[in-house]
């Protein structure tokens, strides 16, 4: 039954060829366009994932500010100041944190020969290397040894390079900041970035010897990461920890700002989710014109074989059988317009390849573009579209056709 079935469609469509033809054009582009479009807006959160991956996703940055509520017998408007043991505190009490480092940042003068700059040196624990996702050009990274060692050592970034080295090998060379000499150990591979930031310029040196270019006591930022998928809790617990070592209120936001990137991350997946969803509506629609072209092609066919349908019906065909016949037809047509259509949407992918997005606006931002990958679940999700939208177009002459009057259809000219 079904290969009589599928062999009258067969029949039916080669019958009728450019009207065929034009149908499955009709949905080969409506999915086309649902596949772009869902593959679109997956580009559009990949490139986001990656820009806050550039930074480090699980990262949370304290820094101290002033007290804005009075707390017990404090006054507001006291500055709250940092110091080692607000990072063992948090470290005692925040199981959650997987690395944390004190830091202390300053603008120095960094000289290499007749060539000087002025940068932002940078003093951390070696962990830092992990807590905001650096990555090695060349060299290695300082370690617990220089830590303890005091030693004069750093990791310069790789615009930093440039400027003093131009195109010379950095390692093992000597660069002087604010007149201290420390050996360049490791260049760091090139980051995301915005504008005049200078994020690629940083000079990290060991927390233990920044003290010889500024005094450490007061910390400038505590930075650390963290394994826990209740990120909300993070930050309410780091001002209540702080709070207690700090004598604040701990609901006064402006004494210590706690920026946790996570939340950032999460609004960029709402807007996302929301993208996604306006691009698959967007492609149902365009589709679904493609269906209701696939509708109107099979109306005219049921009118043109009333006749032929007349002559079954009197031989004793089944109305089930003639509902079958129509919608396996429409189904073909669908379903060979779908494959076409997914050929399409890889062809245009391909050729498109990237879309420019954050690198319109940041150096290195190429991570950060759109790329036109159809995953497997875009082709899952467009071809339940697909399917629906076949099924539907179908069913509407599939019925027609399996309703006719036996006699009426045979008197049809």
């Amino acid at each position: 039954m079904w290969r009589d079935l599928l062999q009258e469609s067969y029949n039916s469509m080669r019958h009728n060829r450019r009207r065929t033809a034009l149908t499955m054009l009709g949905m080969a582009w409506g999915i086309a366009t649902v596949v772009m479009l869902l593959a679109y807006g997956d580009g559009f959160g990949r490139a986001c994932a990656n820009i806050f991956a550039n930074f480090g996703t699980k990262l949370v940055i304290v820094v101290p500010g002033k007290t804005s509520l009075q707390a017990g017998g404090q006054k507001s408007g006291q500055q709250i100041r940092f110091t080692q043991e607000d990072v063992d505190a948090l470290t005692t009490n925040l199981p959650q944190i997987t690395h944390i480092t004190p830091s202390v940042d300053k603008q120095a003068n960094v000289q290499y020969e007749n060539r000087s700059f002025t940068f932002s040196v940078s003093g951390n624990d070696p962990n830092v290397y992990s807590i905001r996702s650096l990555k090695l050009g060349e060299g290695r990274f300082y370690n617990m040894e220089d830590q303890v060692q005091h030693g004069r050592v750093a990791v310069i970034g790789s615009e930093a390079k440039e400027k003093l080295f131009s195109g010379r090998s950095a390692l093992g060379e000597h660069i002087r900041l604010d007149g201290l000499s420390f050996e360049v150990v490791g260049v760091l591979s090139a980051k995301m970035q915005e504008g005049n930031d200078d994020i690629n310029r940083v000079v990290y040196v060991p927390f233990t010897t920044m003290s010889d270019l500024k005094d450490t006591h007061y910390l400038d930022t505590i930075w650390f990461n963290y394994q826990t998928p209740e990120y909300t809790r993070i930050e309410p617990a780091v001002r209540t920890i702080l709070a207690g070592q700090h004598k604040f209120n701990s609901s006064d936001r402006q004494a210590v700002r706690v920026f946790n990137l996570m939340t950032q991350l999460h609004q960029f997946e709402i807007i996302t989710l929301g993208l996604k969803i306006l691009m698959g509506f967007i492609g149902t629609l365009t589709l679904g014109i493609g269906g209701v072209g696939l509708m109107n092609i099979m109306l005219v066919s049921v009118t043109q074989r009333t006749r032929e349908i007349g002559v079954l019906k009197a031989l004793g065909a089944k109305s089930r059988y003639i509902l079958m016949q129509f919608l396996a037809e429409a189904l073909t047509i669908t379903f060979i317009g779908g494959v076409l259509g997914v050929i399409l949407a890889y062809t245009v992918a391909l050729s498109v390849g990237r879309l420019t997005l954050y690198s319109a606006f940041a150096k290195n931002g190429e991570a950060g573009d759109i790329r036109l990958i159809i995953a497997p679940g875009t082709l899952i999700a467009s071809t339940i579209i697909l399917g629906a939208v076949g099924l539907i177009s179908g069913m509407v002459p599939a019925f027609r056709a399996a309703r006719l009057d036996p006699i009426e259809s045979l008197r049809h000219e």
